[in-house]
């Protein structure tokens, strides 16, 4: 046993241990010096990715990924100083975007969108374009119907939304582990970073936490109002999430309700962005325009104006994330689609390169170069000078 750790001397600087064998003897053994502290395991998938000199993004669904698209989203994205695609993983129903094996705990929840993952992974590797995992955590409709007990209940039937949507509960811990195991296959594909969306309650949650019937985990003895406890629940399942994805070599970035930066923290969700944020190592708000209410920073129809009201956030998110010694990188969110539904007909204001132009101008004015543009229909403006800097 003694003669396994010996090494050559000649080679290695050595150094005298007492070693206790079995606990029953001591011996002096020449062994080499263990570095201190002990490096962790890390997964290497084999694919290599620079990280940008700012990431600057689009989203792809896993249709996209999975078809003719994706070629076609690669060529834009080569034409222009963009860089990074955030593409589905596990999408806003609950499913994996790509087929496991049937021998997956995950494999009733897998689709066959991206027939092969991981060519998509060595295709961005070949055009270092940077791959960001997005798995929706809480919304999960998918789930919900699988495991009622891990959901919210309203007569005994799995609560809905009126968007018929359906949400597992941020109490259970179960809830977390199946989320971050997900996000672990992500992470052995090769992605980069692994963003996590949907890292919330439902929207007015705080009209229904005592109506519907639902369990509390963990949380049940907590000497805190609900608000709290949703609060409490929500971050510390993001530092969770942040330690086990740690051996993965991976980012962790959290997708966060805009407004959620102008409060102190969201009644009903959750969410309290500067504890959020002091567990990530990217925290992208959701800034579109069209998602203000009339009169937000004092600006009376905000998806008319989108450089002021990025402009106005902008200085908002500085000064909140200037709290933190080691904050994490911001990479809001932006609006490159038009919100119709705000407009009676025929007055609808449409976005185009000027719109998504003044948004990115207004982070570049306050030192924000990191941006992601959301379409949900993976359509993108031409025109816009992706890096006015550069």
């Amino acid at each position: 046993m003694a003669s396994s750790v010996l090494a050559d001397e000649e080679q290695i600087d050595e150094a005298v241990k007492t070693v206790t064998l079995h606990g029953e003897f001591q011996t002096n053994l020449t062994v080499k010096e263990l570095p201190d502290p002990l490096p962790r395991y890390t997964y290497n998938s084999g694919l290599n990715f620079e990280y940008p000199d700012a990431v600057r993004g689009i989203y792809l669904t896993g249709h996209s990924a999975g078809n003719f698209r994706f070629e076609n989203l690669i060529e834009y994205v080569n034409q222009t100083e963009l860089n990074a695609m955030v593409i589905d993983i596990k999408e806003d129903n609950g499913y994996i975007t790509y087929k496991l094996p049937e021998d997956s705990p995950f494999h009733g929840a897998s689709q066959n969108y991206i027939s092969d993952p991981k060519s998509v992974l060595e295709r961005l590797e070949e055009e270092q374009i940077y791959p960001i995992a997005r798995v929706v955590v809480f919304k999960d409709t998918h789930l919900a119907h699988e495991k009622p007990e891990w959901s919210f209940k309203e007569n005994g039937q799995v609560w809905t939304n009126g968007r018929g949507e359906a949400f597992v509960n941020p109490f259970i811990k179960d809830v977390w582990e199946y989320n971050v195991e997900i996000a672990k296959e992500a992470a052995k594909l090769g992605f980069q970073e692994i963003q996590f969306d949907y890292v919330r309650f439902p929207e007015g949650f705080e009209k229904r936490d005592e109506i519907l019937d639902y369990s509390r985990g963990d949380y049940d003895n907590a000497s805190l109002d609900n608000v709290k406890e949703r609060v409490k629940a929500v971050t510390e399942f993001v530092a969770y999430a942040k330690e086990e994805l740690e051996p993965f070599g991976v980012d962790v970035s959290v997708d966060i309700f805009g407004y959620s930066a102008t409060i102190e923290e969201a009644p009903g969700i959750g969410q309290n962005f500067l504890k959020i944020s002091d567990n990530v190592d990217v925290i992208s708000s959701m800034i579109y325009p069209s998602h203000w209410g009339s009169g937000y920073f004092d600006i009376p129809f905000p998806d008319k104006e989108p450089y002021r009201l990025v402009d106005e956030y902008a200085k908002k998110e500085n000064e909140i994330l200037s709290q933190l010694e080691d904050g994490p990188v911001s990479r809001p969110w932006i609006q490159d689609f038009t919100a119709g539904w705000l407009y009676p007909a025929g007055q609808v204001f449409t976005y185009g390169p000027k719109q998504v132009q003044d948004q990115i101008d207004a982070l570049y004015d306050n030192g924000i170069y990191e941006y992601l543009l959301w379409d949900a229909g993976n359509t993108y403006t031409e025109g816009v000078d992706y890096d006015p800097d550069n």
